[in-house]
């Protein structure tokens, strides 16, 4: 709703700012409007007005399409990682590996084999603290 909002105005702005500015300039080449000082800077003062305006609006529009493209196309590492809540931790750990899904496993695994019977949030943890405690 605040981006349909923000289009209409814009558009409606940017519409009434166009039609001024080429009012003025139409006078001011056929001669019916003096240029001085003051039609100048306002002249100068339309087209940012104009400018501004269709630049915030195209971005606007822009953003609006972005929003919407991720929900509809999942990228290559949300189609290999689950997006359950339980499984923050698991992304968490993945994206700590920069996206390498197998090594994520094979440490989870490697963990289970170590410590058997634990939750599996808990075995995400344990690999999280050994890459900390590895780092550092």
């Amino acid at each position: 709703m605040g981006n349909q909002v923000v289009i209409i105005v814009g558009t409606f702005i940017l519409l009434l700012t166009g039609l001024l500015l080429g009012y003025v300039l139409s006078q001011l080449v056929l001669g019916y409007l003096a240029f001085n000082l003051l039609t100048f800077f306002g002249t100068i003062s339309l087209i940012l007005i104009f400018g501004t305006l269709y630049y915030v609006l195209f971005w606007q529009l822009k953003r609006g399409q972005t929003q919407v493209i991720p929900a509809q196309m999942p990228t290559r590492l949300e189609e290999q990682t689950p997006t359950t809540p339980e499984n923050h931790l698991k992304n968490k750990l993945i994206s700590r590996l920069n996206g390498d899904v197998a090594a994520a496993e094979r440490l989870i695994d490697q963990a289970k084999q170590n410590y058997p019977g634990m939750p599996e949030n808990w075995y995400c943890e344990r690999v999280l603290d050994d890459l900390d405690r590895d780092t550092r």
